[in-house]
Parts: C-alpha cells; sequence; structure tokens
C-alpha cells in the first residue's frame, strides 16, 4: 500500500494498494462546512477498485460524514448521503442509501439500505443493515425496472456480506484506533526517508515523551513552512509541488482527473535509490 499527499493548497492525498486478486486505488480529498452543532464532512475524489480474475471494475465516492456535539457534550459522527457504486464492466450499479439519525425516528441508528441492479436497470439485490454492526443482502424474487427501493421488493434468503471486526479490549487506551492501525507505525528497514514512520515527533510520541514530541512537531511544521515559502518564491507565488509516486491524468470512467500510480516506488526501494525524495524530517 503506497500513499502519498499530491497537494499541500488543498491537502490532497492519492493511494494505491495490491493484493492477491486485486487492485485500489484512489484520490482523496474533502470540504468542510460547520453547522453550529456538528461538522460536516464530505469526501472529494473516487475510490477504483478491479478484480483481476474477472475483469470487474468498480467506482464509487463516499458519503457525508456528520461530526455531531462539535461545542458541547460527547463527540459522535454520523454517515448520511447516498452513494453509487458502479461494476463499469457489467454495467451493475448498488444503490446505497445511509440514513441520518433522528431522536424522534423508529429506525436504527446508522441504518443502510440498498439496491443491486443490472445492466437492464432490473433490481436483482436488496441489501439492508447498519453501516456500524452488519450489512445483509438477498436475491430480488420478482426482479422488476419498477422498483429502485429495498421495502418495495420481496426476497429470500438472506445473508451476512459484512459483519463488523470486534476490536480489540485495549481499544480506548490506543485512541480507538483500529489493529491495522495500531501496527501502522511499526519500523521497517529499507522504506523512502520521507516514509511517515520516520517521522521523529511521531515516534516520540509513541515513546511516551510528550514533551519531547511536541517541540519536534514544532520544528518540523516550522520547517515545512520554509520549505513552501522558498518553492512559492521561486515560483512568483504559486506552490509548485509535484508528487513523486503519481501522476495526474484523464479518468475516462468518471469523466475526471486523478493522480494514478506511475510504479515507481517498488523499483527505486529496490535500488534504494531515493534521490528524488524531499528532506522533509
Amino acid at each position: 500500500d503506497l500513499v502519498e499527499q499530491v497537494s499541500h493548497h488543498p491537502p490532497a492525498l492519492a493511494t494505491h494498494a495490491e493484493g492477491q486478486g486485486w487492485t485500489m486505488y484512489q484520490e482523496f480529498t474533502m470540504g468542510s462546512k460547520f453547522r453550529g452543532q456538528y461538522l460536516s464532512v464530505t469526501p472529494l475524489g473516487y475510490s477504483h477498485l478491479i478484480f483481476k480474475n474477472t475483469g470487474n471494475h468498480f467506482t464509487w465516492k463516499k458519503v457525508t460524514t456528520l461530526v455531531n456535539n462539535i461545542i458541547v457534550g460527547k463527540l459522535w459522527i454520523d454517515n448520511v448521503g447516498e452513494m453509487d457504486i458502479i461494476n463499469h464492466t457489467t454495467k451493475d450499479v448498488c444503490k446505497l442509501k445511509y440514513f441520518q439519525y433522528s431522536y424522534f425516528s423508529k429506525d436504527v441508528p446508522h441504518k443502510v439500505t440498498g439496491v443491486v441492479t443490472d445492466s437492464n436497470s432490473q433490481a436483482r439485490w436488496v441489501l439492508s443493515g447498519t453501516w456500524t454492526e452488519k450489512i445483509e443482502g438477498g436475491p430480488v424474487e420478482s426482479p422488476s425496472s419498477r422498483h429502485t427501493h429495498s421495502h418495495h421488493m420481496e426476497t429470500h434468503n438472506m445473508k451476512v456480506l459484512w459483519q463488523r471486526r470486534m476490536p480489540p479490549a485495549y481499544l480506548e487506551k490506543m485512541y480507538n484506533f483500529t489493529e491495522l492501525a495500531i501496527e501502522l507505525n511499526e519500523d521497517e528497514p529499507g522504506v523512502a526517508p520521507t516514509d511517515t514512520r520516520r517521522r521523529p515527533d511521531q515516534r516520540l510520541m509513541e515513546e511516551a515523551r510528550w514533551d519531547e514530541a511536541n517541540q519536534e512537531k514544532l520544528r518540523l511544521e516550522e520547517k515545512q513552512r520554509q520549505v513552501r515559502r522558498q518553492r512559492e518564491n521561486e515560483a512568483g507565488g504559486h506552490d509548485l509541488y509535484k508528487s513523486k509516486w503519481f501522476k495526474k491524468q484523464y479518468d475516462p470512467l468518471t469523466e475526471s482527473d486523478m493522480y494514478v500510480y506511475t510504479n515507481e516506488y517498488w523499483e527505486c526501494k529496490a535500488k534504494q535509490d531515493w534521490s528524488r525524495c524531499d528532506d522533509i524530517f
């Protein structure tokens, strides 16, 4: 998995990951609005997932996240909005709806419903559940293009498609991170000098050396500001930062520009050639 911050103004990152039989990549930035009692965070950019055996190529955009009780009370989040997961190979589409929690509603919190339609816009599967516990799905008994809402369709043999993996018992002591997030800072030899696992302030914080970590963080922030000012001066007031491992190109599936992996990082790692990397720490 490779992640790079490809833009500083606005902040944006690009990711590329490969597993056994699949490739996933995306560009991520976001817009936010303060609504008085909550913060609305809208992710921007598309996610792509390709399965090598079938050639199925999926794209989707994330829904809006609401951070509640910004001023007073215990913070809690909600995911709301509609998401279209498109299979560009078969033309199947999964339409998901994330319901906003309401104190006056009889619906369960974090509710999600969905319908999968085929290339002829006929409903084939219905989905239901919550984004915090599990999602179930089942085939539609009488496929139809008239209804696109799950509560209008009859189904049978619902089965669990996704279920939450319960967090470790020590979760609260680890800032509510997942097990994967907890392990992300494990050191690894031979990585790029810009790898975040080499951040000295982050390492000091992990070792509970709080005062040193804070001082190091301030030093790094000032160093980054100086580099950015120098870049802007050389470019006549514009920050002409260029990404190292991704390039921007037109994506015909989403009809938008996005950063994609250049396939060069692992070759440079094998050669230990980090000449393109900046001195950021």
